[in-house]
């Protein structure tokens, strides 16, 4: 069984979680900027967050065969501090880097005015980095956010085959489904989804364009529930091919769209490398 991770924060996880990781068959991941737990007080701050990100955490996921990659962007909930707003500007020169396959996490945490434009500023930088989008959605009121976040992604022009809509639920799943955008589920052990509701959506609604992660930030979480979804989906009749397909291809042709994830060694069984998505041999090694 192979996995890709489509979003975790393995700045919160330690290099036992990476050992742990390859061992269960996770052999790529992205992790996509967030919020680190405490307020960060300039911009400055963020650049060596960043800077980590594209060196620091490929270093040490490597060194356990594992394929890291980075999505960048001032997250929404620091979107309300004035002193985080200067990181806007810096963005452009993290998303020219090749192991940055997306802009994100972008969206909302409150739905104030100023995370309005601050998503709207983050999607305009996606349209011009041609770069696909993580959208976060947000934890409170997630049927309104998600709603609003669609009608954003909408009015910004961006291809909504190239955004990811994430954190989705039962309540929000059919919201997305018809936008043309991707669907991320966040599996989690107590709250988010698990691993048998997560079953339930993909029976009822098919495996096409449906994202499963672990998230694994600084709360209680688990980088081995991607594992256990997929244990969970054959347990429940799902073919090893519909498995592969939800856990590793999906990921691939999402992230693809950036034209840099690095997979350069690592079995593509399956995918047609010449076909759209990814434009003949636009799969880029890693680096900055």
């Amino acid at each position: 069984m192979r996995i890709f991770d489509p979003h975790i924060h393995m700045t919160s996880r330690t290099t036992d979680d990476y050992e742990r990781m390859a061992a269960a068959g996770i052999r790529a991941l992205v992790e996509p900027a967030f919020w680190l737990g405490q307020p960060r007080t300039s911009a400055a701050s963020f650049a060596d967050y960043f800077d980590s990100l594209v060196g620091w955490e490929p270093f040490r996921a490597g060194q356990f065969g594992i394929r890291h990659h980075a999505t960048i962007a001032l997250n929404p909930k620091e979107a309300n501090d004035p002193r985080c707003r200067e990181v806007l500007g810096l963005l452009p020169r993290y998303l020219d880097k090749n192991g940055v396959v997306a802009v994100g996490e972008i969206g909302y945490d409150s739905m104030t005015p100023e995370e309005d434009e601050v998503f709207a500023a983050q999607l305009a930088l996606a349209v011009a980095h041609e770069l696909p989008a993580l959208v976060h959605t947000p934890h409170r009121d997630k049927a309104r956010g998600t709603s609003r976040s669609l009608a954003v992604v909408a009015e910004s022009g961006i291809d909504p085959g190239r955004v990811l809509i994430d954190h989705l639920n039962e309540v929000t799943v059919e919201l997305v489904r018809d936008s043309g955008c991707w669907l991320g589920f966040s599996i989690y052990p107590d709250t988010k989804m698990s691993p048998p509701r997560m079953v339930e959506i993909l029976r009822r609604y098919g495996t096409e364009r449906m994202l499963v992660n672990s998230a694994a930030d600084w709360g209680r979480s688990d980088p081995l529930l991607t594992r256990a979804t997929a244990e969970a989906m054959l347990l429940s009749g799902f073919s090893d091919d519909d498995v592969d397909r939800v856990l590793w291809r999906n990921p691939i042709e999402f992230y693809g769209q950036s034209g840099r994830l690095d997979t350069s060694d690592l079995e593509l069984a399956g995918l047609d490398l010449a076909g759209p998505t990814f434009e003949g041999n636009s799969i880029l090694r890693g680096g900055s």
